[in-house]
């Protein structure tokens, strides 16, 4: 290979040559998204051949969201390392002393392949912000803030040298926990190591908008130090947005900001996001109230963030995210979720004032239960208001999965049933004709079969109905009872479902409860 092309300079300009000589360069659309695709920093190098590391392999992973719902696509280039050459962190590829090259395929396909693609004088990012555009696709990029993937393993190929080399720089120096071995952002040096890349991606790409994914993974602050987190991470979002709106001037297009935070506006301010100010201070044009990982949440309240921010709520998209995984309590297994529970948490969270949907690791070809054909046709459909106030959707209890010291997650599963239980679930806009479910999840246990419950809607009787058979759907359940909703008893907003198991079987244990709304 050409000693020249190992330089990151002459990569991104050999790109640059690639991109114009195939008509690539457009103007950024820029416009209002309406339904968000974050891409992570290892699927694509992760579940493609080498022989798709060229040109023509980087634009299909584009072309398959062209001309569909898709209105922004978030690529994100690192998490501790880097997944291209970089000039401040480590290549995912490069292995320091001491440290394990990766033992799994697909982490081992994520290294080898993307530094063939730096070896050819490809820089995916480079060459996907400039297809989006062709297709008429708004690219950001998503940078992870802290994240911490594989902490238990100190020598795994994951790791930056910068982490490994200062573990002073943890939250918790010495602990074993992955929250214990995050970069503690009161120190110094860690915002400049944040803010190096940060500098690094603003000038080596053209991208419509930066994102900070301050998700990955939550917590930045010494355990007590979140209050003075709070006034470090307003200054650091000062400084980035001082540099986007520098390289909105040289780029000649406005570059927007966005960030990531816990879906309560408590939770965030308490971990040392406060997601209120930076709206609030104009720092941010899109901001992304969202779990961390363990579970969708179909309970954000954006009213809320509307509500603390104010006027300036006007001047900021709100753009609550999904994750794939779907748990009804802490300890249960996950399951994906399907097309209808996509639709349900996205007909709450239009009807309480959100502007856009976010997707996180919705990745392709088929991360959702249902597989491909679902997610083409979430593709194909989208997200939007109408659609999923007029296809049957699914509202299913979860809980908060990311909260500040003191704060209660929200956890009402499992419950016994002769004790019963008491759920709120929000359904968006009260559908004007509809048949509507309660499923209720059982576990395995003697007399479950026999089992026969109680059950109200805004204090409505409920009918019994036929059991489902498919429960491809549910974790840990190994009987969903079903009950028919009369046909007026739905509300706008909140709905107050109570379920109480009725005398003469043993008692059984309910792990599982939604409400399906069948529009007619």
């Amino acid at each position: 290979m050409n000693d020249s092309l190992r330089n990151p300079k002459a990569i991104a300009v050999l790109t640059a040559m690639l991109l114009f000589a195939n008509g690539l360069c457009a103007e950024p659309r820029g416009t209002t998204p309406t339904l968000i695709l974050n891409e992570d920093d290892s699927h694509f190098f992760g579940s493609r051949s080498a022989v798709q590391m060229n040109l023509a392999g980087l634009h299909a992973f584009v072309d398959q969201y062209a001309n569909t719902a898709v209105s922004h696509l978030f690529l994100c280039p690192n998490a501790m390392k880097a997944s291209h050459r970089s000039q401040v962190r480590d290549a995912i590829w490069e292995m320091g002393a001491g440290q394990q090259p990766p033992q799994d395929e697909v982490a081992k396909k994520w290294c080898e392949n993307a530094r063939l693609l730096e070896e050819r004088g490809l820089d995916p990012y480079a060459v996907w912000i400039a297809r989006c555009r062709e297709k008429k696709i708004s690219p950001w990029l998503s940078m992870r803030m802290n994240d911490v993937h594989n902490v238990d393993d100190v020598d795994s190929y994951i790791h930056s040298s910068f982490w490994r080399k200062h573990p002073d720089y943890w939250r918790v120096p010495g602990g074993k926990g992955w929250t214990d071995r995050a970069l503690d952002y009161g120190i110094p040096e860690v915002r400049e190591h944040a803010m190096a890349y940060v500098r690094e991606l603003l000038e080596r790409y053209d991208p419509d908008g930066l994102e900070l994914d301050w998700m990955r993974f939550g917590y930045h602050f010494r355990p007590g130090k979140e209050a003075e987190g709070v006034m470090i991470l307003n200054q650091f979002m000062r400084e980035v947005r001082s540099l986007t709106k520098q390289w909105s001037a040289k780029r000649g297009h406005p570059i927007k900001l966005g960030a990531r935070v816990p879906t309560l506006p408590d939770a965030a301010r308490g971990l040392g996001m406060d997601g209120v100010t930076w709206v609030r201070e104009g720092l941010v044009d899109l901001l992304v109230p969202t779990p961390f990982w363990a579970t969708t949440d179909f309970d954000i309240p954006i009213e809320l963030w509307r509500e603390r921010i104010g006027g300036a709520a006007k001047k900021v998209i709100l753009a609550p995210g999904a994750e794939i995984l779907v748990r009804a309590y802490p300890a249960a297994k996950p399951v994906e979720a399907d097309l209808l529970s996509s639709r349900g948490f996205a007909a709450a969270s239009w009807h309480r004032g959100a502007d856009s949907i976010y997707l996180f690791n919705y990745m392709d070809p088929g991360p959702m239960t249902g597989g491909q054909d679902a997610y083409r046709t979430l593709l194909r459909e989208g997200l939007s208001r109408k659609i999923t106030t007029q296809k049957p959707r699914r509202h299913v209890v979860t809980y908060r999965d990311t909260v500040a010291s003191g704060m209660s997650s929200d956890v009402m599963l499992p419950v016994t049933g002769f004790k019963g239980g008491t759920f709120r679930i929000y359904v968006g806009s009260k559908p004007k004709k509809a048949s509507a479910f309660v499923v209720a999840g059982l576990v395995q246990a003697d007399g479950m079969a026999q089992g026969k419950f109680d059950l109200t809607i805004n204090g409505r009787k409920c009918n019994p109905a036929a059991d489902l058979t498919d429960l491809s759907l549910f974790s840990g359940v190994a009987r969903a009872v079903q009950h028919q909703c009369p046909s007026d008893s739905l509300c706008a907003g909140y709905n107050e479902i109570q379920i109480k198991q009725l005398p003469g079987e043993p008692e059984q244990k309910i792990v599982w409860v939604e409400l399906r709304i069948a529009p007619r």
